[in-house]
């Protein structure tokens, strides 16, 4: 994780931001001591794009599932 003071992040805002957008993780330091994280947002989906995902999720068969589920878990607990 790259460190940047808040010195160059005042004189630099701009290209620490880029980096942080191109995935970077930059630790913030203040007179040598870490304060901060600076890491770009996940970006959101909208309504449309989660449903569009959750119709194309395969069918589950409820009757193979318990099944995989009771072979794998002790039905003793």
């Amino acid at each position: 994780m790259a460190k940047v003071s808040i010195r160059d992040l005042r004189n630099h805002g701009g290209d620490v931001v880029d980096r942080a957008m191109r995935g970077e993780q930059i630790t913030i330091t203040r007179s040598g001591t870490e304060v901060a994280e600076l890491r770009a947002l996940r970006p959101t989906l909208s309504a449309e794009a989660l449903l569009d995902g959750w119709r194309r999720l395969p069918a589950v068969d409820p009757a193979a599932l318990r099944s995989d589920i009771d072979e794998l878990l002790d039905s003793g607990l």
